[in-house]
């Protein structure tokens, strides 16, 4: 390849790697077949990645890379940071929310600029992003709050988007989240925590149980619940028509887990669930 980039580790596929060590160091391996890489150094696992990594490579982060992000400021509307290359200060403007799209949007910078792409190209091409289906994906609603849906399964995607919500947030902010079955268990406690915390209202339903029965799973969630206000209801449709029902003004309800998704896996087989569509037919009656 010619550039690899590393963004962060965190809880996820453990179910196949079985340790955050076997994980890393497969993360590892791309670095030995990459011309050059762009490693985030805010992270851990950058920082030992930066030391090992055998090619050419441009760090980046918040506090000391070669490339820092500064002055950054994140809302509803998007995000914005500056940068010091090559003398001179630039504005980095994107229009996604989020610190974790601060440091996605560094990290593009970055392997731009490895590639040899101009700075103020760059700097255009991430003004014009829109984001992703499926990420802080805001739904089109006649509604006086907000409906968002994002892909968060894991712990870490989990306290960063609902971090970055409660950043912007006017009134409160209701969390439907599950886990999904046939996968790392250790994470569902986890989430639970932090699902439970970081929201006003949490709603914990099923995610794809696949072939687990859906209440042991939720069953797990709640063994890490230690504080807030939630509902435990198991259908993901029903649960979603409840977060409508009692959703104010100034409120935004987070659909979390299914993100692009437009199915969901009961038992082997995959059904049709877009959650887009649930939230217009629940709005249409």
């Amino acid at each position: 390849y010619e550039v690899g980039v590393f963004t962060n580790l965190t809880r996820d596929h453990l179910d196949y790697h079985k340790t955050m060590e076997n994980y890393f160091l497969a993360k590892a391996k791309l670095f030995s077949i990459s011309k050059k890489g762009v490693i985030n150094v805010d992270d851990e696992y950058g920082k030992r990645l930066s030391m090992l990594a055998p090619c050419e490579k441009m760090t980046v982060g918040t506090k000391d890379a070669n490339l820092l992000a500064q002055n950054i400021e994140t809302d509803e509307k998007g995000s914005a940071f500056s940068v010091n290359y090559e003398g001179e200060t630039h504005k980095i403007e994107l229009g996604i929310s989020g610190m974790f799209s601060v440091y996605n949007a560094l990290c593009a910078l970055a392997a731009a600029l490895s590639c040899g792409v101009d700075i103020n190209t760059a700097k255009k091409g991430l003004k014009n992003a829109s984001g992703v289906k499926g990420r802080l994906e805001k739904v089109a609603t006649d509604t006086d709050y907000a409906v968002i849906i994002d892909y968060a399964h894991t712990p870490d995607g989990l306290e960063n988007v609902l971090g970055a919500v409660n950043s912007f947030k006017k009134g409160r902010l209701i969390a439907v989240f599950g886990c999904g079955g046939d996968r790392d268990a250790t994470k569902r406690p986890i989430m639970g925590d932090i699902g439970t915390r970081l929201s006003d209202i949490a709603i914990i339903t099923s995610d794809n149980p696949r072939t687990e029965e859906p209440q042991k799973i939720i069953d797990d969630i709640l063994k890490g619940v230690k504080t807030g206000e939630y509902k435990v209801i198991k259908d993901r449709r029903e649960a979603i028509g409840y977060a409508l029902s009692i959703a104010k003004s100034g409120d935004v309800v987070l659909l979390l887990g299914k993100g692009q998704e437009t199915y969901q896996i009961l038992g082997t087989e995959k059904i049709h669930f877009d959650e887009r569509e649930i939230v217009k037919e629940f709005l249409e009656k």
